[in-house]
Protein backbone atom coordinates (compact mmCIF):
# COMPACT_ATOMS: atom_id res chain seq x y z
CA UNK A 1 0.00 0.00 0.00
CA UNK A 2 3.14 2.35 0.88
CA UNK A 3 4.12 2.21 -2.86
CA UNK A 4 1.11 2.61 -4.21
CA UNK A 5 0.90 6.01 -2.29
CA UNK A 6 3.85 6.48 -3.70
CA UNK A 7 2.89 5.73 -7.85
CA UNK A 8 -0.28 7.95 -7.18
CA UNK A 9 1.32 11.04 -5.66
CA UNK A 10 4.48 10.82 -8.51
CA UNK A 11 1.47 10.82 -11.08
CA UNK A 12 -0.17 13.84 -8.88
CA UNK A 13 0.71 17.15 -10.98
CA UNK A 14 0.34 19.33 -7.78
CA UNK A 15 2.82 17.37 -6.20
CA UNK A 16 6.35 18.77 -6.43
CA UNK A 17 8.36 16.03 -4.54
CA UNK A 18 8.05 12.54 -3.04
CA UNK A 19 10.23 11.77 0.27
CA UNK A 20 10.48 7.88 0.81
CA UNK A 21 12.01 6.60 4.02
CA UNK A 22 12.10 2.82 4.42
CA UNK A 23 14.06 0.20 5.83
CA UNK A 24 15.03 -1.66 2.32
CA UNK A 25 15.70 -0.36 -0.99
CA UNK A 26 12.55 1.03 -2.81
CA UNK A 27 12.54 -0.35 -6.77
CA UNK A 28 10.24 0.26 -9.44
CA UNK A 29 10.17 3.70 -9.55
CA UNK A 30 11.75 6.19 -11.67
CA UNK A 31 10.74 10.10 -11.23
CA UNK A 32 12.55 13.09 -10.96
CA UNK A 33 10.07 14.17 -8.36
CA UNK A 34 11.21 11.00 -5.76
CA UNK A 35 13.93 11.34 -3.41
CA UNK A 36 14.84 7.56 -2.01
CA UNK A 37 16.15 7.32 1.70
CA UNK A 38 17.09 4.04 3.15
CA UNK A 39 17.35 4.98 7.14
CA UNK A 40 17.61 3.53 10.80
CA UNK A 41 13.84 3.53 12.43
CA UNK A 42 15.49 3.17 15.67
CA UNK A 43 17.39 6.76 15.41
CA UNK A 44 14.95 8.74 12.98
CA UNK A 45 15.84 11.86 14.57
CA UNK A 46 19.37 11.58 12.62
CA UNK A 47 17.08 12.24 9.29
CA UNK A 48 14.95 14.93 10.64
CA UNK A 49 15.69 17.93 7.80
CA UNK A 50 13.86 14.79 6.06
CA UNK A 51 10.72 15.30 8.03
CA UNK A 52 11.03 19.12 6.26
CA UNK A 53 7.84 18.61 4.15
CA UNK A 54 4.03 19.92 3.73
CA UNK A 55 2.47 16.17 4.38
CA UNK A 56 3.53 13.19 5.88
CA UNK A 57 1.74 9.16 4.71
CA UNK A 58 2.67 6.67 7.15
CA UNK A 59 1.60 3.33 6.11
CA UNK A 60 4.00 1.04 8.41
CA UNK A 61 2.78 -1.76 10.11
CA UNK A 62 4.00 -5.47 11.10
CA UNK A 63 2.38 -9.12 11.87
CA UNK A 64 2.68 -10.99 14.58
CA UNK A 65 4.41 -13.81 12.48
CA UNK A 66 6.84 -11.73 11.88
CA UNK A 67 7.26 -10.26 14.65
CA UNK A 68 6.23 -12.34 17.82
CA UNK A 69 8.00 -9.99 20.22
CA UNK A 70 5.17 -7.74 21.61
CA UNK A 71 8.23 -5.31 22.15
CA UNK A 72 9.10 -4.77 18.62
CA UNK A 73 5.30 -5.10 17.49
CA UNK A 74 5.11 -1.92 19.48
CA UNK A 75 8.42 0.10 18.52
CA UNK A 76 7.37 -0.64 14.49
CA UNK A 77 3.41 -0.16 14.76
CA UNK A 78 3.50 3.00 17.73
CA UNK A 79 6.65 4.26 18.52
CA UNK A 80 8.39 4.89 14.94
CA UNK A 81 4.81 6.65 13.83
CA UNK A 82 4.62 9.19 16.14
CA UNK A 83 8.38 9.49 16.24
CA UNK A 84 7.98 10.62 12.57
CA UNK A 85 4.80 12.37 14.01
CA UNK A 86 6.95 14.68 16.14
CA UNK A 87 9.85 15.28 13.94
CA UNK A 88 7.19 16.47 11.23
CA UNK A 89 5.06 18.98 13.66
CA UNK A 90 8.69 20.21 14.90
CA UNK A 91 9.61 20.87 11.00
CA UNK A 92 5.88 22.52 10.04
CA UNK A 93 3.87 19.78 8.52
CA UNK A 94 0.69 20.21 8.23
CA UNK A 95 -0.81 17.19 7.69
CA UNK A 96 -0.49 13.80 8.62
CA UNK A 97 -2.17 11.00 7.11
CA UNK A 98 -2.30 7.53 8.62
CA UNK A 99 -3.08 3.78 8.09
CA UNK A 100 -4.72 2.22 11.31
CA UNK A 101 -7.26 -0.38 12.48
CA UNK A 102 -10.37 -1.42 11.49
CA UNK A 103 -11.05 -1.89 15.21
CA UNK A 104 -8.39 0.49 16.85
CA UNK A 105 -9.32 1.29 20.33
CA UNK A 106 -7.07 2.46 22.89
CA UNK A 107 -9.23 0.45 25.37
CA UNK A 108 -8.66 -2.87 23.90
CA UNK A 109 -8.65 -5.93 25.37
CA UNK A 110 -6.68 -7.01 22.09
CA UNK A 111 -2.93 -5.93 22.07
CA UNK A 112 -3.54 -5.32 18.25
CA UNK A 113 -6.57 -3.09 18.36
CA UNK A 114 -4.82 -1.05 21.65
CA UNK A 115 -1.97 -0.58 20.01
CA UNK A 116 -3.54 0.83 16.84
CA UNK A 117 -6.15 2.96 19.05
CA UNK A 118 -3.23 4.28 21.44
CA UNK A 119 -1.45 5.60 18.04
CA UNK A 120 -4.69 7.42 16.97
CA UNK A 121 -4.89 9.08 20.99
CA UNK A 122 -1.45 10.14 20.48
CA UNK A 123 -1.33 11.73 17.05
CA UNK A 124 -4.78 13.98 18.15
CA UNK A 125 -2.47 15.51 20.76
CA UNK A 126 0.16 16.95 18.26
CA UNK A 127 -0.89 20.17 16.53
CA UNK A 128 -1.18 19.36 12.61
CA UNK A 129 -3.68 21.36 11.41
CA UNK A 130 -5.19 18.13 9.60
CA UNK A 131 -5.47 14.18 10.62
CA UNK A 132 -6.69 12.05 8.38
CA UNK A 133 -6.83 8.37 9.73
CA UNK A 134 -8.14 5.05 7.53
CA UNK A 135 -9.00 2.33 9.39
CA UNK A 136 -9.42 -0.61 6.68
CA UNK A 137 -10.37 -4.50 7.54
CA UNK A 138 -8.14 -6.76 5.99
CA UNK A 139 -6.21 -5.34 2.95
CA UNK A 140 -6.31 -7.38 0.11
CA UNK A 141 -3.72 -7.19 -3.15
CA UNK A 142 -0.45 -7.79 -4.39
CA UNK A 143 2.63 -8.34 -1.75
CA UNK A 144 5.87 -9.32 -1.71
CA UNK A 145 5.22 -11.72 0.71
CA UNK A 146 0.93 -12.96 0.30
CA UNK A 147 -0.35 -13.88 3.38
CA UNK A 148 -2.94 -16.95 3.73
CA UNK A 149 -4.44 -15.42 5.99
CA UNK A 150 -5.43 -12.23 3.47
CA UNK A 151 -6.37 -14.93 0.57
CA UNK A 152 -8.90 -16.63 2.99
CA UNK A 153 -10.64 -12.85 4.03
CA UNK A 154 -11.12 -12.40 0.25
CA UNK A 155 -12.95 -16.00 -0.57
CA UNK A 156 -15.05 -14.99 2.55
CA UNK A 157 -15.54 -11.37 2.19
CA UNK A 158 -19.36 -11.57 1.02
CA UNK A 159 -20.12 -12.98 3.97
CA UNK A 160 -18.57 -10.23 6.35
CA UNK A 161 -20.32 -7.10 7.29
CA UNK A 162 -19.46 -3.83 5.23
CA UNK A 163 -17.95 -2.54 8.16
CA UNK A 164 -15.18 -5.29 8.09
CA UNK A 165 -14.99 -6.36 4.71
CA UNK A 166 -11.86 -6.93 3.01
CA UNK A 167 -10.97 -3.78 1.41
CA UNK A 168 -7.52 -3.62 -1.47
CA UNK A 169 -4.51 -1.55 -0.12
CA UNK A 170 -5.01 0.14 -3.60
CA UNK A 171 -7.96 1.93 -2.29
CA UNK A 172 -7.00 3.36 1.10
CA UNK A 173 -3.57 4.37 -1.16
CA UNK A 174 -6.45 6.69 -3.01
CA UNK A 175 -8.52 7.27 -0.09
CA UNK A 176 -5.17 8.82 1.78
CA UNK A 177 -4.03 10.60 -1.76
CA UNK A 178 -7.42 12.11 -2.11
CA UNK A 179 -7.59 13.65 1.25
CA UNK A 180 -4.37 14.78 0.91
CA UNK A 181 -5.28 16.80 -2.10
CA UNK A 182 -8.43 18.35 -0.36
CA UNK A 183 -6.01 19.18 2.77
CA UNK A 184 -9.34 20.27 4.71
CA UNK A 185 -8.25 21.13 8.45
CA UNK A 186 -9.49 19.20 11.10
CA UNK A 187 -9.50 15.61 12.14
CA UNK A 188 -10.83 13.21 9.85
CA UNK A 189 -11.49 9.12 9.88
CA UNK A 190 -12.15 6.89 7.31
CA UNK A 191 -13.91 3.88 8.38
CA UNK A 192 -13.11 0.74 6.60
CA UNK A 193 -17.52 0.54 4.97
CA UNK A 194 -16.04 3.91 3.72
CA UNK A 195 -12.77 3.13 1.80
CA UNK A 196 -13.71 1.63 -1.50
CA UNK A 197 -16.47 3.34 -2.28
CA UNK A 198 -14.88 6.95 -1.33
CA UNK A 199 -11.73 5.41 -3.73
CA UNK A 200 -14.28 5.17 -6.42
CA UNK A 201 -15.89 8.24 -6.37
Amino acid sequence: MGGECVRLLLADETVDRVVVLTRRPLTGFDSPKLERHVVDFDDLSANASLFAVDQIFCAMGTTRRKTPSKEEYRKIDFTYPLTAAQLGVERGVSHYLLVSAVSADSHSRIFYNRLKGELEDALKSFAFRSLTIARPSVLIGERLEPRLSEKIAWKLGFLTPAKYRPVYGSSVARVLVDSARRDEPGIRTIPNGEIESSASA
